[in-house]
């Protein structure tokens, strides 16, 4: 527990990927926590500004003002560059060190008294290591591929959801035009969360997620079971960590130092057979990027400014070292640990796997 009477200095930060909603958190926690009277400090780019502290700087009102519709971080954030595992340039070549207990220092040395650590599974991670270390954490669970356990959905999710959504739907006229099979490649990493949505959502004809090793016989079944149809096109949604029965992973390149591995051809691979397969011509799009841009849809600002506004009210109740979660109708907080004792992947007896199933929707098994 910490006395929220000795509160006086909080300080947020934003890690790993981008996602829309992250400025409304900021926004809200700063505005709750200036309301209390405290001061609020905004670490740039992760744990960089805690490295330099050239990189903290004040967050005040003019700060957050109308930042709330604004998509990225006005912080700035970072998917490398773990404290723990810090690439450090020797002549020998790049060598991971541990300088946590700088972190520790510098925040200690700023008088700060608690932190906001807004993030997905990799900053949970991080920031229970630093919990152990001695700084009070509060958790805001913030990742466009919805798969922190304890909370009904992550900021960011929805925004995601909605811009491949709207791509799939475009698709639609240019594969039925041109006869083609559209293979879109989603983010998601090891969930199957926005493939599952989007897919649905866009009525696609083939959902391919991690959870579920697919068959390429299946799905091109699929595809000429529609062409019999008269149905001469077919949209393929394919989530970046899916993978085919008895395959592996697809990544981009050797794994950099300090970050996790990039995901990514899966679509292009599921393009290429069908073509072989089906004699179909076949086009593949990874939509990357675009999921994470853009202003957050009305449902994750809201949630966003809920979970802001809860990081401070959790600290004023004197909670550390948990994760703000929604559960409807209410925002409530979980022990941090309890977020990332596992991935939140898609169940297989969920309500949208069988709405899939039922609507015909192949599944790749």
């Amino acid at each position: 527990m910490l006395d929220p009477k000795r509160i006086k200095r909080i300080a947020i930060n934003t890690g790993g990927g981008d996602a829309p909603g992250l400025n409304a958190v900021i926004r809200a926690a700063t505005l709750a926590a200036i309301e209390r009277g405290w001061e609020v400090y905004g670490i740039r780019h992760g744990y960089r500004g805690l490295i330099d502290t050239k990189e903290l700087i004040p967050l005040t009102r003019d700060t957050v003002r109308g930042i709330t519709h604004l998509g990225g971080t006005i912080l700035g954030t970072a998917n490398k560059g773990n404290p723990f595992e810090y690439p450090i340039q020797t002549p020998e070549g790049v060598r991971l060190t541990d300088i946590s207990d700088k972190v520790v220092e510098n925040f200690r040395a700023k008088q700060l008294d608690a932190l906001i650590c807004i993030g997905g599974d990799g900053s949970m991670r991080l920031a229970q290591k630093f919990i152990k270390k001695g700084i009070p954490i509060v958790g805001v669970p913030k990742t466009i591929d919805n798969d922190l356990s304890g909370t009904v959905t992550t900021f960011g999710f929805d925004t995601a959801v909605s811009t491949a959504t709207d791509a799939i739907d475009k698709l639609h006229s240019t594969a039925e035009a041109h006869e083609r099979v559209m293979v879109v490649e989603v983010m998601g990493r090891y969930a199957g969360w926005i493939a599952l949505a989007s897919g649905v959502a866009g009525t696609a004809d083939v959902i391919l997620m991690p959870e579920i090793p697919f068959d390429l016989e299946k799905v091109s079944e699929k595809v000429m079971q529609r062409e019999r149809a008269g149905r001469h096109f077919s949209i393929v949604v394919v989530a970046e960590g899916a993978t085919p029965k008895g395959g592996q992973l697809m990544v981009r390149g050797p794994k950099e130092a300090g970050r996790e591995v990039l995901l990514g051809g899966i679509g292009q691979y599921v393009a290429e057979e069908i073509t072989r397969r089906t004699g179909k011509e076949t086009r593949s799009l990874v939509l990357g990027h675009l999921q994470r841009g853009g202003g957050p849809t009305t449902f994750d600002r809201l949630i966003a400014l809920r979970f802001g506004a809860a990081a401070v009210r959790t600290l004023a109740e004197g909670q550390v070292d948990v994760m703000v979660v929604l559960d409807p109708p209410t925002v409530r907080s979980i022990p941090l640990a309890s977020a990332i004792e596992r991935m939140r992947t898609v169940p297989l007896d969920s309500d949208t796997v069988l709405t899939a199933r039922a609507l015909g929707i192949n599944l790749g098994d």
